[in-house]
């Protein structure tokens, strides 16, 4: 049986709260800041495109972690929807979503974590805002 490295799952799996954009920055390459690169963006190992880091707010009540961080690849940004009338939040849905576990071991114990990319966001359509088990 081949695992792949990246396992693939459902928006609709990971987010059945939905998914709100906090803002996106680029996703820093650690080593190049140390090294005082000019360009210290991450790029991707595989296809050498930038990183862009989309921070997400996760409206589950049971969610591990209220915010956390989606990568997409691109050469320019993603830009985030609008906000809903009257609020500030910006819902998205996250196409081509994956997830590839790890195990950190930065602390004084390892523990669990997971690492998230999508292939693209686009913003959520009324349908979707207002049912959430209909796809927009």
């Amino acid at each position: 049986m081949a695992v792949p490295k990246r396992i693939p799952v459902r928006f609709e799996d990971m987010f059945p709260h939905g998914a709100y954009v906090l803002g996106v920055e680029a996703a820093n390459d650690f080593e190049k800041v140390k090294a005082g690169v000019a360009d210290v963006q991450a790029r991707d190992k595989d296809t050498g495109q930038r990183i862009w880091s989309v921070r997400v707010l996760d409206p589950d009540p049971v969610a591990r972690q209220a915010e956390l961080k989606v990568k997409i690849l691109g050469e320019v940004a993603p830009v985030p929807p609008d906000a809903m009338p009257g609020t500030p939040f910006r819902p998205v849905l996250f196409e081509g979503l994956s997830v590839l576990p790890y195990v950190d071991t930065n602390g004084s114990r390892p523990r669990q974590g997971f690492a998230f990319r999508a292939v693209a966001m686009r913003p959520l359509g009324p349908a979707r805002r207002s049912n959430p088990a209909v796809a927009a």
